[in-house]
């Protein structure tokens, strides 16, 4: 999903300010599926201000800049509207982790068992997230994401303990 629409997105589920949506998308219930940085939040956030898609508010805070807070106009409801009505992309599965254990056998096999265990954690430490946003989530949509993401990363990690074997020995 461009950027652009994810911050629509977010904002169709009530205004925040960019350093809320960054904290949604890098340590909340979208960090598992989506990727934006300060950098290509704010540009679009003022690009969609400027299109009239969102409408931003300042909060004059003392001792401290002001805050901007961004809320979803009707024009940006319908632009949302319209981009949901057609099927997304299939998912890109990219995985610095699949490219270091097929590396790590040609170079560094002793390591595969670790690299393997350190994503086991890894799995275990996201599933563990999940499953606090989760029990914090009333939404049907927002629970049926999260146990979506639930349900990869269990899978990941069993696939991953039952398989680890094969590099032991």
């Amino acid at each position: 999903m461009d950027i652009r629409t994810l911050c629509l997105g977010i904002l169709s589920l009530g205004n925040a300010t960019g350093y809320e949506i960054k904290k949604l998308v890098g340590e909340g219930s979208f960090s598992f599926f989506s990727e934006a940085s300060y950098g290509s939040i704010y540009p679009a956030l003022t690009k969609l201000t400027e299109e009239g898609l969102i409408e931003c508010k300042e909060k004059v805070q003392s001792k401290r800049p002001d805050k901007k807070i961004y809320s979803l106009s009707d024009a940006g409801r319908k632009v949302l509207e319209h981009s949901l009505q057609s099927a997304p992309k299939p998912d890109k599965n990219k995985s610095e982790f699949l490219a270091a254990l097929l590396f790590a056998e040609a170079v560094a096999p002793d390591r595969i068992p670790d690299l393997i265990d350190e994503r086991i954690a890894h799995h275990d430490h996201q599933i563990k997230q999940l499953s606090d946003m989760r029990n914090q989530e009333d939404g049907k949509a927002s629970l049926f994401v999260l146990e979506y993401g639930l349900a990869v990363q269990k899978a990941a990690r069993d696939y991953l303990s039952n398989g680890k074997n094969r590099f032991n020995g």
